[in-house]
């Protein structure tokens, strides 16, 4: 038996070793703008966050198409999708990332700032390298990489982070948000994040 163990070892090590590089080899981002439809998302006056969601998204999308991505839009337009049917659209690419972004809400008004989440061990990274490119790009609070379970980032199988691009209930922040260049700041950031991710590999 020792022996036998002893054999697997280098089959082991080397699965070991690629497991990383395979997680990150990709050509297409599965980009999923938040809420849609009736679903408007944390809002404040006539301030949505679907809509941020949208905008934001096709700004990413338009950047990672420079950067020679394939990509693939979860919703394209104002209309409300379920988490299964997000979940789903990413099952069909086994070649693929998939980023949701969204932005924040809380009742607690001076609440600021950007965080990424992700939810298994070969998302963290990709979190890792998006939240940096964003925080690179807006002087904004660093709220951090964290865990969490939201459903479309635990039930897909590929790489997924959820982005959250600031609080609409803070004053300062949802300015900025309403602010092409700030939403254009982000999706080049996670953009940039992206690239980085996929070179690391």
């Amino acid at each position: 038996m020792r022996k036998l163990f002893r054999s697997l070892l280098p089959a082991f090590a080397l699965l070991l070793a690629s497991a990383p590089v395979q997680a990150r080899a990709f050509r297409t981002v599965i980009i999923d703008p938040g809420h849609g439809g009736h679903d408007k998302g944390g809002q404040w006056g006539l301030v949505y966050e679907k809509h941020l969601a949208l905008d934001t998204s096709v700004r990413l999308e338009s950047e990672l198409k420079k950067r020679g991505f394939r990509t693939v839009m979860t919703r394209r337009s104002d209309y409300f999708i379920s988490l299964p049917e997000r979940v789903r659209i990413a099952s069909r690419y086994s070649d693929a990332i998939f980023v949701s972004v969204h932005y924040n809400y809380t009742w607690k008004q001076q609440v600021s700032g950007l965080e990424t989440f992700y939810y298994s061990g070969q998302s963290r990274a990709l979190a890792s390298y998006v939240h940096a490119g964003m925080i690179s790009k807006v002087r904004v609070v660093n709220r951090g990489v964290k865990f969490a379970r939201f459903y479309v980032i635990r039930n897909t199988s590929c790489p997924s982070i959820l982005v959250e691009g600031g609080f609409v209930s803070n004053s300062a922040e949802r300015g900025r948000m309403k602010s092409a260049w700030f939403r254009q700041a982000l999706a080049e950031g996670i953009a940039d994040g992206i690239v980085r991710f996929r070179r690391a590999g």
